[in-house]
Parts: C-alpha cells; sequence; structure tokens
C-alpha cells in the first residue's frame, strides 16, 4: 500500500498536488528545525481565493489515490498537504528498509514491484518502520512549518532540569506527540477495519514502530566565553538511520506468536520465549528462504545479486546464491586514491583505475515466477 501510494504522489498526481497544496497553505512565515516558533496568538494570514477551488481539488485527488479507506480519505482531504510530506516518509524508510537488508537474501526491493509479504518477520519490520517513517515526516514538516494543523511542540515551555542541572525551553522543539497521533489515525485506519490475526499483528507492529523515535535534547551555552551559565534547550528527532538501527536489532528478536483462543490478542507460539512487549516486533509466520521468485511470498529470488566471495555472513556467494554457484565478471571503475590533506582546509585525491571483480548469483535452471495457485 505505502510504495503504491507514494508512487501515486511521485507520479502524474504529483503535480496536481503542488498545485494544490500552493492553493491552499496560507502564507506563513517557515519555521526552521532549530528556530524560533511562532509568536503565540499572532494572528494567520487568510487564504486567497485560490484555497476555494483548492478544497475541491483535494477531494478529487484524494479520490483518485488507489488503496486508500474511508478513514484516510477523510484525513487526505482534510490535510491535503500532509500526504507530501507522507509520500516523503514513504521514501525515507524504503531506503532505509533496504539499506538494513542490503546483505541479505530479502532486500525490501520486493515492495517496489507490488510484492506482498506472508506474516513473517521481514513483514513485522516493514510495518514497524513504515510507520516510524510516518512518524519522522510529519513531524518534521510541523517543526519546519509545512503543515497548518501543527508547529512546534506548543509544550515545551518554561524552565526544565536534567542531569547537567536546569535549562529554559526555547526554539522549535519537534512535536512527536502530533506526528504519532496523526500516523496512528492514518497507517493504523486500514488494520482496523478487520479483525484477523494479521490485522492485530500489524496493529502491534505499527505501535512498535511509532514508539522508537529517538527524541534528544539538544542545547546552546550562554554565558561569557561559552561558560554555559544559561542553556536553552529544545527536542530534536534523531536521524532516521537511528531508527532503522533499533528496528533492525527487533526484527533479529522478533517473536513468534499465534492468535489466543477468544481471537482478541495473541500468545507466543514457544512457551520457552518471553511474552512479547509493546515494543517487540511479532510474526505469524516463518520466512521462506527467498532463494527463488515466488509471488507468493514476496520473494524476486536471488538471482543476479551482488555476493561477497569473502564474507562468511549473509552475503556470501554460498549463502546469497542459495548453493547455485555465481559468475565473475571484470569490470573497470574509477576511484579516488592517493588523497592528501592541504592545509587549510582540504583533502585532494588522484583519480585512480582500479579492476575489481563483480561476483553475481547464478539463476535456477528455471527462473520464472512460482506460484501455488
Amino acid at each position: 500500500f505505502f510504495l503504491f501510494f507514494f508512487k501515486v504522489l511521485q507520479g502524474a498526481a504529483i503535480a496536481g498536488l503542488g498545485v494544490l497544496l500552493n492553493a491552499s497553505r496560507p502564507s506563513l512565515p517557515r519555521v526552521g528545525a532549530r528556530g524560533s516558533p511562532r509568536a503565540p496568538g499572532a494572528a494567520l494570514p487568510l487564504p486567497s481565493r485560490r484555497y476555494m477551488g483548492a478544497v475541491g481539488s483535494s477531494r478529487v485527488m484524494c479520490d483518485n489515490v488507489p488503496g486508500l479507506v474511508s478513514r484516510q480519505r477523510q484525513l487526505c482531504r482534510r490535510h491535503p498537504e500532509a500526504m507530501l510530506s507522507i509520500g516523503r516518509g514513504v521514501a525515507a524508510w524504503t531506503a532505509e528498509c533496504q539499506h538494513q537488508f542490503r546483505r541479505h537474501r530479502w532486500d525490501c526491493n520486493a515492495l517496489e514491484r507490488g510484492q506482498r509479504l506472508l506474516g513473517s518477520r521481514e513483514s513485522a519490520f516493514v510495518h514497524a518502520i513504515s510507520s516510524a517513517g510516518v512518524v519522522f515526516a510529519i513531524t518534521r514538516a510541523c517543526s519546519q512549518g509545512e503543515l497548518k494543523s501543527c508547529s512546534c511542540d506548543p509544550k515545551k515551555k518554561g524552565s526544565a532540569k536534567d542531569s547537567k542541572g536546569h535549562f529554559d525551553w526555547g526554539g522549535c522543539s519537534d512535536n512527536i506527540d502530533y506526528g504519532i497521533k496523526f500516523a496512528r489515525a492514518f497507517v493504523d485506519a486500514k488494520e482496523r477495519k478487520g479483525k484477523d490475526a494479521r490485522a492485530l499483528m500489524n496493529l502491534h507492529n505499527n505501535r512498535a514502530g511509532r514508539k522508537v523515535g529517538v527524541h534528544p535534547v539538544e542545547c546552546k551555552c550562554h554565558g561569557v566565553s561559552g561558560s554555559c551559565t544559561l542553556r536553552t534547550c529544545w527536542l530534536a528527532m534523531a536521524d532516521f538511520r537511528k531508527t532503522g538501527d533499533y528496528l533492525w536489532k527487533k526484527y533479529n528478536g522478533a517473536i513468534q506468536v499465534v492468535m489466543n483462543q477468544d481471537g482478541t490478542g495473541f500468545t507466543v507460539a514457544n512457551k520457552k520465549f518471553k511474552k512479547p512487549t509493546k515494543n517487540d516486533l511479532v510474526y505469524f509466520e516463518s520466512s521462506p528462504d527467498y532463494c527463488i521468485r515466488d509471488r507468493d511470498v514476496g520473494s524476486l529470488g536471488t538471482a543476479g545479486r551482488v555476493c561477497n566471495q569473502t564474507s562468511r555472513g549473509m552475503d556470501s556467494c554460498e549463502v546469497m546464491c542459495c548453493g547455485r554457484g555465481y559468475d565473475t565478471s571484470r569490470v573497470s571503475r574509477m576511484t579516488k586514491c592517493e588523497c592528501k590533506f592541504h592545509w587549510c582546509c582540504a583533502v585532494r585525491c588522484q583519480d585512480c583505475l582500479e579492476v575489481v571483480d563483480i561476483h553475481t548469483c547464478k539463476a535456477p535452471k528455471s527462473a520464472g515466477w512460482t506460484s501455488r495457485t
């Protein structure tokens, strides 16, 4: 759903959406992630006449995005400018998913081709990181003044105390609460229409992803020669890579579960393992080996994937190629070499021609799609 929705936003619909956003968004002063929030009580500019036509345009745009349920369409019409932020969030979590799985047989690229996953631990990771990506994008858009419905965190005012002493809240704290609230309403809407095990699993993993947002306090010192006698601090989201790294650890420790007898929740499949917490990822079905292309399990196979001949990990040619062997080709490429530091302050390198061997997995004898139906 998310990849398909993102492609719609990035494709033909994006031009119309841009016109819509420019027409519907009042000319608010832009608020930087570290800037000062708009003064309390400051009057907002009246929307232009183009806004009236944009209201109808938002309905047309939202009604033509495939895969949305009624609640999502309502949110789309009410907050059309947020849809572009969600598109950015999808781009962020997709890139992060591909980074985390770059050395594995399943590398997250199947999602771009519309392949549906089983209720596996890969599906658990995708739901968690997609939910986290929407929180990240909406929260960042609030801080940057891109959304009419939110701004900086209004609760971070006055003074507070941490391990280093007292400080004053200032600048623009990321409004993580709004990001979580919006992501829960939008992302969970599709799953709340279902009452089966898959819906419960997805809702649990969505929530686990929303709870990740690392929110450290950043401060600026004031005083003679930076003595830090006074501090001004704000909450700021960490880089999304930290979210990906955290969820990768949760993926590796994901817990297999089964539905309970009354169908309202789940319990661990293996009684030897602990009951999952709200922060754990859960899954119902064991992962396939992803060696061959199979639509039913969301596998593109590993034919043509680059493998590491010297590795003993998941990216080794033996593991990545599933024992089918690999082909080796010699290629030439330009690299930076003989880099030297020059005072002050530059690093200058030479362009060198490098010849390397690239190893790619052989295809199985039958390289076409397989299907159980």
